[in-house]
């Protein structure tokens, strides 16, 4: 198991990040996602609160350039279900999911990014809440290594978590290499989920985010009782 503190500060850019896990008192599903920019463009951001989830928005209008890949809606609510997603996928995945097809089905659809030569993937988590209990899933849809003509679809299901541990997905694996980042590689890295509150947990992933490039943070504590929650943003853009 890897602390969040120590992978977090193991990459200067990690992209966008999703974690998911259990907190360690079994009561509640812990939920994390970040978002990170280098150019202006993706730096000239903040999360808002929509309805039960979030979307992203231009903190200066004047400033942003191209909208495509940057505006979306990352958290969306469907009944007992979260999802979470670093793009438009989050629709993808609620409309699909709202006509009874699977997490896996609803992004068959769907490729990674077109943001050439990095072609980022697309990644997606979703938390179902069921009796007091909570199951999850990852989602990683990439190019064959940088070729553009072929995706690679993984999804990772996680039944009965266990208690105070968690999964960790990010788009980008280290530095370029060869005039692109390289994406994630392999399953989603086991972390640990602290023991803290949500005020504790919100500042402890941003204060471990990369001063530099971190850009804004969501947060969110799930009841598995009553299946109430409670959210958390941070914004580097105030």
């Amino acid at each position: 198991m890897i602390t969040l503190d120590k992978e977090l500060n193991s990459l200067a850019y990690h992209g966008r990040g999703i974690v998911i896990g259990k907190s360690p008192n079994g009561k509640k599903a812990v939920i994390a996602y970040f978002i990170m920019g280098r150019s202006e463009n993706s730096r000239n951001r903040v999360f808002i609160g929509d309805g039960d989830g979030i979307r992203t928005q231009a903190f200066d209008e004047s400033k942003m350039t191209d909208p495509h890949l940057i505006i979306y809606a990352p958290v969306r609510v469907l009944g007992n279900k979260t999802i979470v997603t670093n793009g438009d996928q989050t629709d993808t995945i609620y409309a699909g999911m709202d006509k009874q097809m699977t997490f896996e089905e609803s992004l068959r659809c769907r490729t990674f990014e077109d943001d050439a030569p990095n072609f980022t993937p697309r990644i997606s988590g979703i938390v179902h809440l069921e009796d007091n209990s909570m199951n999850y899933a990852m989602s990683i849809l990439k190019s064959a290594n940088g070729n553009d003509k072929s995706t690679r679809r993984f999804t990772f299901a996680y039944s009965d978590p266990i208690s105070g541990e968690g999964s960790f997905i990010h788009t980008y694996a280290g530095d370029e290499e060869n005039g692109r980042l390289p994406s994630f590689v392999g399953e989603p890295k086991d972390v640990v989920i602290p023991d803290m509150s949500l005020n504790e947990f919100t500042d402890f992933m941003w204060n471990n985010l990369n001063a530099d490039n971190k850009v804004s943070l969501f947060t969110r504590y799930i009841d598995l009782e009553t299946g109430k929650f409670e959210s958390r943003i941070i914004n580097k853009n105030k």
